[in-house]
């Protein structure tokens, strides 16, 4: 029993560190012509969610508005949207977006850290949103016409902009992009209209060009590439995967993102607005996402309009959740997501009362620890009665060496004369592997703990300890905890088992401080536990 206890901690606890450690996410490379300023984040740090035209038309000049819209040229001019939580410039060129800056998160902790830069682009072939229709006549970097000011928006108070541009053969589309000052999400419709004589066919384009940067080994790269959620299921694509060939998401697509483990962009279908998302890559410094509307057919004198949601902005489960259509769901929790959900849900709560991640991943581990104690009680009081049961399982393997069915025989009747359930000790641990899965998804994906300071050094709770001072506290109780816990294991085993701390605490080096202080405090209340149970449970 003993053996299939340690086999049953060490396998569900090694499945969470081989995750980690032996599939590491891609490192795309950098483009060998790409520019210092394009391989960085914004603040010398450029996030990864900016858009261009697709090849073709990127592999073109831009041409003057009079050429390719049919009306007077001009020069493109820039409009800003400024409200409580971001800053937008758009240009009348492809009326797309050029620059994003969110207000309320910065790039490195602390007063001097610069706002996170999701956009920033002065090439018109990679703006966002830009609209492309070769049927329709419609070009990516055609300049529209634009009537309004800049427009800054506080609180609740909403506001839109419109652009205007009209092809020569008569085909006039409108895009309308609508805001409010409190909330993330901005609005998108496009709006056709034919002023021409005859039929015109075709399909709306959004192109949205993705820059990809070098990967980091640590910090918001972790997770980083597209996601889409087509016919109800989510899908994340890799992005060298996408080097060697193209996917395409079709049936039923409700969004299409880009993102790193802590911010993204996101397009969303409205009533079937989005019918494909085709992804590729046409060079490694970026990543195309066509996202393509249903055909439309208009008559003369007909129009038709399609709407989009927008975002831009944190990985926060909450405001995710308010945009609806599950763009929650873009944060994978894994197979515990169901478990890791109700634990951030309950770390944000408390945070209310406490003011600080840290205590509040601390209560969550009593109450967690509260919750199982029953269990854990039950399993630690069957491994010291096995214990104590050890000698007499040593004399009966002696007895019956050479006879096993005799052996088994004889030790089920041990168990039975002495009320030992031989698996006591294993069935409530398996219990808790879920809740200590979700709770670990849960820590390290949350935007919460991201910056949030704890107490004296450890100032991030998503970033390590930068001094180790509780992967090695965390290392010491864990020996402690072994040193205590009851073993029926051969002194070779007891061996190889004392090399687990060490192995456990150079892994927690490089850990979020956060989930440290989880795994540091959970053994704290597992030593006293078993201090417990050694002083109720008499040899």
């Amino acid at each position: 029993m003993e053996k299939r206890t340690i086999i049953a901690i060490v396998l569900s606890i090694g499945v969470l560190y081989a995750y980690s450690y032996l599939f590491p996410p891609a490192k795309p490379a950098v483009a060998p012509g790409t520019s210092a300023k394009q391989a960085q984040l914004s603040s010398g740090k450029q996030v990864p969610a900016v858009m261009s035209a697709p090849a073709v038309a990127a592999a073109a000049p831009v041409a003057p508005a009079a050429a390719v819209a049919g009306q007077p040229a001009a020069a493109p001019r820039d409009i800003i949207v400024d409200t409580d939580l971001y800053s937008a410039v758009f240009s009348t060129q492809g009326a797309g977006l050029k620059k994003l800056v969110l207000k309320k998160y910065k790039e490195t902790a602390g007063p001097q850290g610069k706002d996170i830069v999701l956009i920033d682009e002065s090439n018109p072939t990679r703006f966002a949103l830009l609209t492309d229709s070769r049927e329709l006549g419609i070009a990516s970097n055609a300049v529209y016409q634009f009537s309004g000011d800049n427009l800054k928006l506080s609180d609740g108070n909403k506001g839109s902009i419109e652009f205007t541009t009209v092809t020569p053969q008569g085909v006039e589309l409108k895009k309308r992009f609508s805001f409010a000052g409190n909330l993330y999400h901005i609005g998108l419709t496009e709006e056709l209209r034919n002023a021409g004589a005859g039929r015109v066919d075709g399909k709306l384009h959004i192109l949205q060009n993705d820059r990809v940067v070098p990967h980091k080994s640590e910090g918001r790269y972790e997770v980083y590439g597209p996601t889409t959620l087509a016919e109800g299921k989510v899908s994340s694509d890799k992005l060298d995967n996408l080097l060697k060939a193209p996917v395409q998401h079709s049936n039923n697509v409700t969004w299409s993102s880009f993102g790193d483990k802590y911010f993204m962009g996101a397009v969303i279908a409205d009533k079937g607005s989005i019918a494909t998302v085709s992804l590729s890559r046409p060079g490694t410094d970026s990543m195309l996402r066509d996202i393509t509307a249903p055909a439309v057919s208009l008559q003369a004198g007909q129009s038709a309009a399609l709407n989009y949601s927008i975002y831009y902005g944190p990985k926060d489960l909450d405001i995710l959740k308010a945009q609806g259509n599950r763009l929650e769901d873009v944060i994978d929790y894994g197979w515990f997501g169901p478990v890791a959900k109700p634990l951030v849900f309950s770390l944000k709560y408390l945070y209310k009362y406490t003011g600080n991640y840290g205590i509040a991943i601390i209560i969550i581990t009593f109450i967690l620890k509260l919750i199982f104690f029953p269990l854990t009680h039950k399993s630690y009081k069957s491994m010291k009665e096995m214990q104590k049961l050890q000698p007499k399982m040593t004399e009966l393997k002696e007895k019956f060496k050479n006879d096993r069915d005799a052996m088994n025989k004889a030790v089920m009747e041990l168990y039975k004369t002495h009320k030992v359930n031989p698996m006591g000790g294993c069935l409530p641990m398996l219990v808790q592997i879920p809740v200590f899965f979700g709770l670990y998804r849960a820590l390290m994906y949350s935007i919460e703990l991201r910056h949030a300071p704890f107490m004296l050094w450890i100032t991030d709770l998503s970033a390590k300890d930068p001094y180790y001072v509780t992967p090695i506290i965390m290392g010491a109780t864990m020996f402690i905890q072994q040193k205590m816990t009851p073993s029926n294991m051969d002194p070779v085993q007891a061996k190889m088992m004392l090399m687990l701390p060490v192995v456990f605490t150079f892994m927690f080096l490089n850990f979020p401080s956060g989930l440290v202080v989880y795994w540091l405090v959970n053994n704290v209340l597992t030593i006293v536990q078993q201090m417990y149970i050694n002083k109720t449970v008499q040899d």
